[in-house]
């Protein structure tokens, strides 16, 4: 049996379903269970409830268990969280100990051998030599940036690089770095499941290149498709300006950006790879910068970004997104959303949602629409020349003027992606639920992920129209709707919608 303490984090929440699928047993210990519901793999584990500053509450999630993951931190979470680091790790100390376990694994932080390490390097270095001086044989893995969809460090350069086409940054930006993929972070926390009871050490873990953060934000915009950032590095931002900074330009909160900020002082490069001899390197190698930063974009550019944050409730692989990471990770992704109850039944709504478009129009402000198609065409997009198929069904694939049918739930939903020139991702999603009275709710969910800044800068000029054309467009699908249903759900749409031109 194993135990992972903060299955609610980021790492915690990838653990799980890797230890599930190498064969372990699992025990997740959170202080609050019920923000495991609805993950896929809370049926197969043991779900504990336990606060890791109460001794007697630990011992007991802990009892029986051979194996402990130590994945607690307090990082941005206030002032004295060295303290509270340092309170938490002795509990959970004397409670292995007590319970009998036989191996913890903690995730650390790397860090130089320096005496002014910043606080947070500092809290966990302290934590990792508390849990090696517990009695108890102990893996202390020592992680730099981790690059993963949702890792902090790995979103706050994502946002710097997607947002900033030119910058200056602090001294830091030339420092060393060896960044780790959180596949193989996954896999080296499994493999320490195994080691020997004589091993009772750290190690350095990090991935095949070291980079400066400048040149890991180059490569970033290389693979995401960014023309290539003008950083500039100046000697007159601290650490404390430096993550004001940061929390202005991203949306990184300023209490986490700032202890990420003050570990970039300082440069984190493996002094040793002895991690090898117990979990060895797989045969393709570990997985370098590039592949891993295409891997947290991957699910965006496989167009799954609609559901990525908002439904998914397990990722396919550890650098996919989870639910409980914070609402700032997975990149950009601006919404409008809307709702209207239609006193028609859901069938007429479903008939009018699936002739939208075409000769019937997008039912609100249709010179918005007819100026849309022309600039697309003149920028070389399909503008609205190509209308539909079939003017009664849609199916995959279809194309719907300059939108191209991405998924169809047929009398619930249908998802269109954008194929107009839009510096970024854009989908409208319309969907229809029944009521109680017989009524309906038509829901319009327009989404866009934004490409650079250009794309940042796309959404804020056009989000003041949303009310006019989106808001219109629901207005206008409803009497439709209501149209139909007074004539019959098998009738034609008539009149009631507005033409194309």
């Amino acid at each position: 049996m194993v135990a992972v303490t903060g299955v609610t984090g980021y790492v915690g929440g990838r653990l799980v379903p890797e230890l599930l699928r190498a064969g372990h047993r699992v025990r997740a210990v959170a202080r609050n269970p019920g923000r495991l519901q609805g993950r896929d793999w809370v049926d197969d584990v043991d779900v504990v409830e336990a606060d890791a500053q109460h001794l007697d509450q630990v011992r007991s999630a802990l009892e029986g268990v051979d194996v402990a993951y130590y994945l607690i931190h307090s990082l941005g979470s206030g002032r004295r969280f060295e303290a509270r680091d340092r309170r938490t790790a002795l509990t959970f100390a004397q409670a292995a100990r007590e319970a009998g376990v036989g191996r913890i694994v903690y995730l650390g932080g790397l860090h130089p051998d320096v005496d002014d390490l910043s606080p947070h390097l500092e809290s966990r270095k302290e934590v990792g030599e508390i849990l090696l001086a517990s009695g108890v044989p102990t893996t202390v893995l020592r992680a730099a940036v981790v690059l993963g969809s949702g890792s902090a460090s790995f979103e706050m350069m994502r946002y710097l690089t997607e947002r900033l086409p030119a910058m200056t940054t602090p001294r830091w930006v030339d420092n060393r770095i060896q960044p780790i993929a959180i596949r193989d972070v996954l896999r080296y926390l499994v493999g320490s499941a195994t080691m020997p009871p004589e091993v009772n050490r750290a190690f350095d873990i990090g991935g095949p290149e070291v980079l400066t953060y400048r040149q890991m934000m180059h490569r970033y915009a290389a693979v995401a498709g960014l023309p290539r950032r003008v950083v500039v590095g100046v000697g007159v931002l601290s650490p404390r300006l430096s993550s004001l900074w940061v929390s202005l330009v991203t949306p990184v909160p300023g209490p986490l950006a700032r202890p990420l900020v003050e570990s970039l002082v300082h440069e984190v490069v493996c002094d040793e790879h002895d991690i090898a001899e117990h979990v060895p390197d797989p045969p393709e190698g570990l997985l370098g910068f590039d592949d891993a930063v295409r891997l947290a974009l991957a699910r965006i550019q496989d167009a799954d970004v609609v559901t990525r944050w908002s439904s998914a409730s397990v990722p396919g692989a550890p650098s996919d997104p989870l639910p409980s990471d914070p609402d700032w990770a997975g990149g950009s992704l601006y919404r409008d959303e809307r709702r209207t109850r239609v006193d028609a039944p859901p069938d007429a709504v479903w008939h009018v949602i699936q002739t939208v478009g075409g000769e019937r129009g997008w039912y609100s402000w249709p010179l918005a629409w007819q100026v849309r198609g022309v600039l697309d065409r003149l920028s070389g997009g399909p503008g609205l020349r190509r209308g539909r198929r079939d003017p009664r069904r849609l199916l995959v694939d279809d194309a719907v003027d300059f939108w191209r049918v991405e998924e169809v739930v047929p009398g619930r939903m249908l998802r269109l992606r954008a194929e107009m020139r839009v510096p970024g991702l854009a989908w409208l999603e319309l969907a229809v639920r029944p009521e109680p009275d017989g009524g309906s709710t038509l829901r319009q969910v327009a989404t866009f992920h934004p490409h650079g800044l250009l794309g940042q800068l796309y959404w804020w000029s056009v989000a003041p129209f949303h009310g006019v054309v989106f808001g219109g467009m629901q207005q206008g699908m409803a009497a439709e709707a209501r149209r139909v249903a007074a004539a019959g759900a098998s009738a034609e749409p008539g009149t009631g919608a507005t033409p194309r031109s």
